[in-house]
């Protein structure tokens, strides 16, 4: 992680979970982090935790699914951190639904952070990258419902994890045409023990432990494997599963 000392991190979703452990280890790695996500208290509380650490950590209050949002964190970010030298697109939704029982509402919700929020923060990094000849990195959080359909109620989750795919490996394309530098890898998490799990689980009416999970700093572990590995290597993709995970 030596030639990332210094530069400049954007995290969706950076407030708890997988974001939250993420920006943990990039800030004990010395990277500059910019964490973007609606829970302005658990941002600030994070900054505290990490004041001591190696690297800093800056706060942006905002919402992944409003485009106005991710423009002004942007731009707020070149003016007073630097340019984005790495983006982790890790901001989800989920709606606990059959999908003929969901409403437009929650489609549209969904959507929006799942899909248009990685379109648009991804397009804005790359910008940074490229008005600065910065050889950088996009990481997509998608999820093994991005490869393959689950049998649980998600609604259109699994539907916009699979548009994750195709957009992670849409844009390396799109760059490798370009000669670009830039690397772009998908990271696909199986169940990830979090606020939203908890939440699901909630739902579908199982207890707490019905599901084996991986711990949230083992997608961060899988992320700085991924950014150390050498500039002429891609990981495009990573699927990360607890071992014997029957899926």
């Amino acid at each position: 992680m030596e030639r990332w000392a210094g530069s400049v991190a954007f995290v969706t979703g950076a407030s708890s979970g997988i974001g939250e452990a993420v920006v943990q280890q990039l800030v004990d790695s010395g990277l500059k982090v910019v964490g973007f996500a609606r829970r302005k208290q658990l941002l600030d509380q994070l900054a505290k935790d990490l004041s001591s650490k190696k690297g800093k950590f800056y706060t942006y209050e905002g919402d992944v699914s409003k485009e106005s949002d991710v423009l002004k964190a942007y731009q707020w970010t070149k003016e007073n951190v630097g340019p984005v030298s790495i983006v982790i697109n890790n901001a989800g939704a989920i709606n606990y639904s059959k999908i003929l029982e969901s409403t437009t509402e929650k489609w549209r919700q969904v959507l929006d952070v799942n899909v248009l929020g990685v379109c648009i923060s991804t397009r804005e990094a790359i910008k940074h990258m490229k008005e600065n000849n910065i050889d950088g990195h996009v990481i997509n959080l998608n999820s093994v419902l991005g490869h393959k359909v689950g049998s649980m109620d998600g609604d259109i989750y699994g539907a916009t994890k699979y548009a994750v795919t195709s957009l992670t490996e849409t844009l390396r394309l799109e760059l490798a045409k370009e000669n670009s530098k830039i690397r772009v890898t998908s990271i696909s998490p199986g169940a990830v023990q979090t606020e939203t799990l908890d939440k699901v689980l909630e739902l579908a009416k199982l207890p707490p432990g019905a599901v084996s999970t991986l711990a949230a700093s083992d997608i961060a572990d899988a992320i700085i494997y991924v950014l150390s590995a050498p500039q002429s290597v891609n990981v495009s993709e990573l699927i990360i599963q607890v071992t014997g995970e029957i899926f």
